[in-house]
């Protein structure tokens, strides 16, 4: 796994998709329904859809929720069978995606944002036009702690990492002997609200109404 700098610009010359692993109820938050909890003012599903509003197409795995008001379209499905895990929903997700590279976000990054995305996209890009640097980015909070859902993938990578059986596999298994990066991020950007205490101290923390590492007060 080697560290790469995110490029000033992130830019792109090929498209991306998004896909958003948005679960169910979460027992670590006492069964309340995690993409629906509130941060800032925002659901942190809304967040992260603000995160990724560049993608090409968004793909949403989980149970569909209500639109914001004013919202772009999405594509809902859900892993089979339903809890089956991250890599299941991964691969349920992935037969919606159509672009050469997608993004694999958790719906509990309040705080990432745009440009995080972009480094993580632009780190995989490569000379000539399509080549890939890598298979697969990750962000990395400033301990070195790799988050491996806020993650930027070849699509075609992604395709041959997923195992046949899904089911209980650990994200972290599908970079096993694949091109790694990591790409520093802020301690912000890498937060996930997995439990109580992530999840008060992200509403402590939000500017109401904002998204991304760069809206803390």
């Amino acid at each position: 796994m080697t560290s790469l700098s995110p490029s000033p610009s992130g830019e792109l010359g090929e498209p991306w998709d998004a896909l958003v692993l948005a679960g169910g109820h979460s027992q670590r938050l006492g069964g309340q329904d995690k993409a629906s909890a509130v941060v800032g003012g925002l659901r942190l599903l809304d967040r992260v859809l603000a995160a990724a509003g560049a993608a090409e197409r968004i793909v949403i795995v989980g149970p569909p929720r209500p639109a914001r008001p004013g919202s772009r379209s999405v594509r809902w499905t859900r892993e089979d069978p339903p809890g089956g895990g991250p890599v299941a929903a991964i691969a349920a997700g992935l037969r919606l995606v159509e672009a050469p590279l997608v993004a694999v976000l958790a719906v509990d990054l309040p705080f990432i944002g745009a440009a995080e995305l972009a480094d993580l996209l632009g780190s995989l890009r490569g000379e000539p036009p399509g080549h890939r640097d890598a298979d697969v980015a990750v962000l990395a909070d400033p301990a070195g702690r790799p988050q491996y859902l806020a993650a930027a993938w070849g699509t075609a990578a992604l395709r041959a990492a997923l195992p046949a059986d899904p089911t209980g596999r650990s994200v972290r298994s599908l970079l096993a002997g694949r091109d790694v990066r990591t790409v520093p991020a802020t301690a912000d950007a890498c937060l996930d609200c997995d439990d109580p205490a992530s999840l008060a101290a992200a509403r402590a923390r939000a500017v109401p109404g904002t998204h991304g590492s760069g809206t803390m007060p």
